[in-house]
């Protein structure tokens, strides 16, 4: 079962990594070509709005109901009962996000007060945000179907299709981007139907996947229907607990709309470099062990759901040691390779940097999360994340309060990275409080392999630390150097990190067989 599980994450990381590095091309073209202004200000918050709604009904809590109670359908029901369930919920969440997109379209002055109000001090901002955002908003109806679709098809492990439909924005994005800044007056408003255009391609990308395998709903809407009962009071505590969630980054781009121009832009893109890690290793194991963890709790299986659950955060812990400490000692080289060309300057290079630093610390946690969380959803336990959620993001905003309030008021540089530390900060608390909670109620046992492989990822990724540390040059050093130096360069110190890496824990006694989920001893 562990090859099966190493397999469908490969197989999700393998199409994630195609859509990262096309985002990251997509990101060099934004950089090269717009640089990080009052203009890319306006669309990256534009962008978010809908990004923040879909992470909060589709991606949030709409998955954490909807995959526990199909799971519970294709266990206890028969295939009509459970295609009548996938109809019902297409036809409400369809029904539902027809009337969210036509309220946010009418509401886009209101949704950039409480977004960015920071930008009413600039009214050529403000009206630039207004018309994008009238353009971008429908992108949450398109995406949030989309969602639904990719969570229908991993249900019944078909990865591969969700894990590559990003491509597909990425792609028009690209092409928006140079139509935008070669013919148009107006570039970013060309950007703004781009991001329209790319969530109609990306859910028409995957009705034929579904229809082929015979789950193309047919939308019903009903009152009573209840399995969407069901789903809906599991989704109520989940949207709200996503919420507080949101409420933590929606109060980043606050606070970051009142600092100076480019901090938005500057989030944004160290924010990019970190969600690489996060899609390649912490979506892809979520996405493989919800439904995973769904069946075994929908068959009693308390031994599997454990040993699933420990699979998963070993693979974590060995994924994310590494991976924070490259992030962080190549913060400067990875900002200044992909980005600082054309409009983006040095001093964009050396912004972005400390907030990459700060949102990397926080790594572990967000990769934590990931894996820990599915262990209450699975469960049908949606109230749980949500007060333990809370917590953590109150404890952020403490934190900005005391630090980085003063900052933005006595204009002290740097606040966009107190905020990424914030971040930071509330990912590490969530992870912890979510990993005691599941201790102290005996749902998760750790395997007596922890210690022996904490030493082991530990060690490899000092050395592997110690390596860049050695061979990188400093910034200065790094931004005078030609793109195409740099890109050798960092290609050359990741490459030789990562074999370190692997070497070094070979070294240390680590064998492929030690993952194997099935081998975990209980203590």
């Amino acid at each position: 079962m562990s090859r099966s599980l190493l397999k469908s994450t490969a197989v999700i990381s393998a199409m994630t990594l195609i859509s990262r590095v096309l985002g990251f091309v997509r990101d060099i073209v934004f950089a090269r070509l717009f640089g990080a202004s009052a203009a890319t200000d306006a669309f990256f918050v534009v962008f978010k709005i809908p990004n923040f709604l879909r992470r909060l009904f589709a991606e949030g809590a709409f998955q954490q109901a909807f995959v526990p109670v199909l799971a519970e359908y294709r266990e206890k029901r028969t295939p009509e009962e459970m295609q009548d369930y996938i109809a019902h919920v297409a036809g409400t969440l369809g029904a539902v996000l027809l009337l969210v997109t036509t309220i946010g379209v009418a509401a886009a002055p209101l949704l950039l007060w409480l977004f960015a109000p920071g930008f009413a001090g600039n009214p050529e901002q403000m009206a630039l945000a207004e018309d994008m955002l009238r353009i971008v908003f429908p992108y949450l109806f398109f995406i949030s179907l989309t969602a639904f679709a990719s969570s229908l098809l991993n249900s019944f492990g078909r990865f591969a299709i969700p894990a590559l439909t990003p491509v597909w924005l990425n792609i028009v994005l690209i092409g928006a981007a140079f139509l935008g800044a070669h013919y148009s007056d107006q570039p970013l408003v060309v950007l703004a139907w781009g991001v329209f255009v790319a969530g109609a391609v990306q859910l028409g990308f995957q009705l034929p996947w579904l229809w082929r395998m015979g789950l193309l709903p047919r939308p019903r809407l009903s009152r009573h229907h209840e399995g969407v009962n069901k789903t809906m009071k599991l989704m109520l505590p989940a949207i709200f607990g996503s919420s507080v969630t949101q409420l933590n980054l929606l109060i980043d781009t606050i606070l970051a709309s009142f600092l100076i121009a480019g901090s938005v832009s500057w989030l944004y893109y160290s924010d990019r470099l970190v969600e690489f890690p996060l899609g390649m290793f912490g979506v892809a194991l979520a996405t493989v062990i919800l439904p995973k963890l769904s069946r075994e709790h929908a068959s009693n299986s308390g031994s599997d759901f454990n040993q699933t659950l420990d699979w998963g955060l070993r693979l974590t812990v060995l994924l994310a040691l590494p991976a924070t400490a490259g992030l962080a000692l190549l913060a400067g080289p990875l900002i200044a390779t992909l980005f600082q060309y054309g409009e983006f300057t040095d001093h964009d290079t050396a912004m972005a940097r400390l907030s990459l630093v700060a949102y990397s610390l926080g790594l572990p946690g967000f990769l934590l999360i990931k894996v820990l969380a599915p262990g209450f959803y699975a469960r049908q336990d949606t109230a749980t994340p949500v007060k333990i959620g809370i917590r953590a993001v109150l404890a952020s905003l403490a934190f900005k309060a005391v630090i980085v309030v003063p900052m933005v008021i006595m204009l002290i540089p740097g606040a966009h990275a107190a905020l990424a530390a914030a971040t930071a900060f509330a990912a590490w608390l969530n992870a912890w409080w979510l990993y005691r909670h599941l201790r102290r109620d005996a749902i998760y046992l750790p395997s007596r392999q922890w210690r022996k492989l904490a030493l082991q990822a530990g060690g490899a990724t000092l050395g592997m630390g110690a390596f860049i540390v050695l061979l990188a040059p400093g910034l200065a050093d790094w931004t005078a150097m030609p793109g195409g130096r740099r890109a050798l360069w960092l290609a050359g110190l990741v490459f030789g990190a990562v074999g370190l890496y692997l070497a070094l824990l070979a070294a240390l006694g680590l064998r492929p067989r030690d993952l194997k989920r099935e081998e975990a001893t209980w203590s």
